[in-house]
């Protein structure tokens, strides 16, 4: 195919950019070579950052970066640089921290204007083609910075450097301990909670107002302390939470697998794109709800995620793909969405029970289409129409069924093809949780078989380093926090579910490596990127839970963790420390600190230490994995391990026995799992 244009990005391997590599606008990729562009030319750099599944970066490509005459002021006055937000999150972290402080709000896509130097001075999302709604169209901003740059450099150069150094200071958390006494106590945790539920959706689910994300973070925290507890308010939110999205239209209930988040407080109208990392974290979740609860729709959702991932989003060679586009054929949700008389056309005779059912009707629920979602359960249904739950459900099973097959004829959304080694981290995790809840063989064999694909793909040779993409067999870019973070996690859970010490030792090796690269030893925290990295203005450190866990969080949860494993008392420490640094903030603002929340409640209730010895412990190992024990620290081995304190003292040569201790005292073994329920109680 010929194209009239084609700029700098045709050279890389991100969807993406990819995207952008034919417009007029003259993209370069982020590198020396752009920045030292600018310095030359004395141009301003606008920065615009983006991802493949973003609907409103398509909408300002076609508008703005499309458009001959808007691409010609652009390339005229500024050097123009184009970034994945997926490939280099350090470099979105910074300059959406930036936006944010100029505007108070941020979004993708993302448009920074910098100094030559790359100090951000101005900012913002979306700009349409033309004024509206009172805000300046993309010209007007392009036509204003540059009269700014020409006649006001010097006010401009003070702004950027005002801007960040802002950046900087905003980075000092975590300095100052809280008293660690008053924070790891009940009283703490029953505080945190209150906090927590008062911002809690206690008749639709969730937390807040419109958008409504999973948050499937304080949902964890809220299970486990109904465990740790008995809360029942904290158990009841968690569960509606949890069944709500389920019904709801952020969920598919053709294809399985959920939408980012809702743009409603209903979960009824969702951003359509599907990312690795959400699927992965309420596999996550709903794993332990269903241990907790053995509610058969939280297993069933499990299994048809699991299914949506491994058809839709892993590939060959067992990695996983990021994301799925919004759009298809350039409209938000139309390969999800359904006229009524589409549905009746495939469906015939059971259109109107389906129809009923699913809040499908002639004018729409939606944007004069329909979300297929649920809002009554299918007995209160059944009950309400007079009709059989069994016929319902069959009508139902059957419908969705053939709706899928016709759905499969349209034009889909694009797949973002480039695997994250954090996300599939992510994703790794959650194969083993799921296996653990469930029993399937099949995701216990996936979460190794990725592992083996991750250590084959991402590993750097050249001096034990990791890295964070990989496309079209190149991996490129250092790993970053969340990267290590998360890939330690995910060998611990693989031990668990394996019994393979050699997990451990690969995690107590990384964690190593990130003690050594990315620490703050004023603080004790981790930066975001690697200490040799110097392609950014500002290392951050990033703490919040967001749409993603915090590295920090999650280093705190590994180090915790294997400190335990290996008996390393500087760890256990360690791992106090970052949650002592950061305690009235977690207490105060749960919702931004779900995981630090999670490891601040285990810090108070303790940890169990459960070994399996003998010579089969496969059957026990599962049947510890297969019920609800949060707080727990696993290892099973057939037979002594040098090296791995847990297991001194205990006898490998009988039966198969299982030690539950704490603090290193050990009860007396047990063989079932009725008497370790009765231990852990």
């Amino acid at each position: 195919m010929n194209h009239k244009h084609t700029n700098l990005l045709i050279r890389e391997t991100s969807p993406y950019l990819l995207q952008h590599a034919h417009n007029p606008v003259q993209w370069r990729p982020w590198g020396q070579e752009a920045l030292d562009a600018a310095q030359k030319e004395d141009k301003p750099i606008i920065v615009s950052i983006g991802y493949a599944a973003c609907h409103w970066c398509h909408v300002m490509e076609r508008e703005s970066f499309e458009n001959e005459e808007t691409a010609k002021l652009m390339n005229e006055n500024f050097i123009n640089i184009k970034i994945d937000r997926e490939e280099r999150p350090d470099i979105d972290h910074i300059y959406m921290d930036a936006v944010q402080a100029m505007t108070g709000s941020g979004g993708w896509p993302l448009n920074v204007f910098l100094m030559p130097d790359g100090k951000p001075f101005y900012g913002g999302t979306y700009f349409p083609p033309v004024r509206a709604h009172g805000k300046s169209s993309w010209t007007e901003i392009l036509n204003a910075v540059k009269d700014a740059y020409d006649k006001r450099k010097t006010e401009l150069e003070s702004q950027a450097e005002n801007l960040t150094e802002h950046l900087k200071n905003s980075n000092l958390f975590g300095s100052v301990s809280n008293n660690q006494e008053t924070l790891f106590s009940k009283k703490s945790i029953e505080e945190l909670t209150h906090n927590l539920l008062k911002n809690a959706d206690k008749e639709l689910g969730g937390f807040g107002s419109a958008p409504k994300f999973p948050q499937t973070f304080s949902i964890q925290f809220l299970l486990r302390n109904y465990y740790y507890s008995g809360n029942q308010e904290s158990l009841r939110q968690a569960l509606l939470s949890l069944d709500k999205m389920i019904c709801g239209g952020i969920y598919d209930h053709l294809g399985g697998g959920f939408a980012r988040y809702s743009t409603d407080e209903k979960w009824l109208a969702p951003h359509f794109e599907k990312m690795l990392y959400d699927n992965a974290l309420i596999i996550n979740v709903l794993s332990e709800a269903y241990q907790l609860t053995k509610i058969e729709a939280y297993k069933t959702t499990i299994e048809q995620t699991m299914e949506f991932i491994q058809r839709e989003l892993m590939d060959t060679d067992g990695g996983f793909f990021s994301a799925l586009d919004a759009d298809s054929e350039g409209v938000e949700g139309k390969f999800y969405t359904w006229s009524k008389s589409e549905i009746e056309d495939v469906l015939k005779a059971d259109a109107a029970f389906f129809c009923s059912f699913f809040d499908v009707s002639e004018e729409g629920n939606w944007e004069h289409t329909n979300i297929l979602w649920i809002k009554s359960p299918i007995k209160v249904f059944a009950q309400a129409n007079g009709v059989e739950e069994e016929f319902l459900k069959n009508v139902i099973q059957e419908g969705k069924a053939k709706l899928f097959e016709s759905r499969r004829e349209r034009i889909r959304p694009v797949l973002d093809d480039k695997k994250l080694l954090g996300w599939n981290a992510l994703m790794n995790i959650a194969c083993s949780k799921a296996y653990a809840a469930t029993g399937n063989l099949k995701y216990k064999e996936l979460a190794e078989r990725n592992m083996d694909f991750l250590e084959t793909a991402f590993t750097d040779s050249s001096g034990g380093l990791w890295l964070h993409s990989f496309k079209n067999g190149i991996a490129k870019y250092p790993a970053f926090l969340d990267d290590y973070a998360y890939l330690i996690n995910a060998y611990i859970h693989l031990q668990e579910i394996t019994a393979n010490e050699q997990y451990l030792l690969k995690a107590r090796q990384l964690t190593e490596l990130v003690n050594e690269h990315f620490i703050d030893s004023e603080t004790g925290l981790f930066f975001y990127t690697h200490k040799n990295q110097n392609d950014v203005i500002v290392r951050k450190k990033e703490v919040y839970d967001g749409a993603i866990p915090s590295g920090n969080a999650i280093m705190a949860i590994n180090i915790r963790y294997l400190s335990v494993i290996f008996d390393l008392e500087a760890w256990q420490k360690q791992s106090i420390s970052m949650v002592s640094n950061l305690g009235n903030a977690i207490k105060k603002f749960p919702t931004s600190f779900g995981n630090w929340t999670c490891l601040l409640q285990e810090l108070v209730y303790g940890i169990s230490e459960i070994i399996i010895t003998g010579n089969d412990i496969q059957s026990s190992l599962f049947a510890i994995l297969n019920e609800y024990f949060p707080g727990k620290i696993m290892q099973g081995s057939t037979h002594f391990l040098e090296g791995f304190p847990l297991l001194y003292g205990k006898d490998f040569y009988s039966e198969t026995l299982i030690y539950i201790c704490r603090n290193s005292t050990c009860e007396t073994p047990v063989k079932t799992i009725d008497e370790i329920k009765s231990l852990l109680k």
